[in-house]
């Protein structure tokens, strides 16, 4: 039993501090830009968040991938 893996959607998912709580502790907070092109490259994303969010005063945490593929028997 052979799976297949067929692409369907890949997203960024870009997680940035907003502010601050009264114990410090920073705010989480995060941004999806979906609909990419499944094929481009980790290199290419990294830098296109940073200079997305290079725009705005929130720092950048956390830079995701987030790959969906259907698995279907072959």
């Amino acid at each position: 039993m052979a799976v297949q893996a067929t692409p369907l959607n890949s997203a960024l998912v870009v997680v940035y501090q907003a502010g601050l709580t009264a114990l410090g502790a920073p705010i989480k907070k995060q941004k999806s830009l979906n609909y990419l092109r499944f094929d481009a490259s980790e290199q290419a994303l990294y830098d296109a968040a940073y200079t997305l969010f290079g725009l705005s005063q929130n720092p950048v945490l956390d830079v995701l991938n987030r790959k969906t593929v259907e698995l279907t028997e072959e």
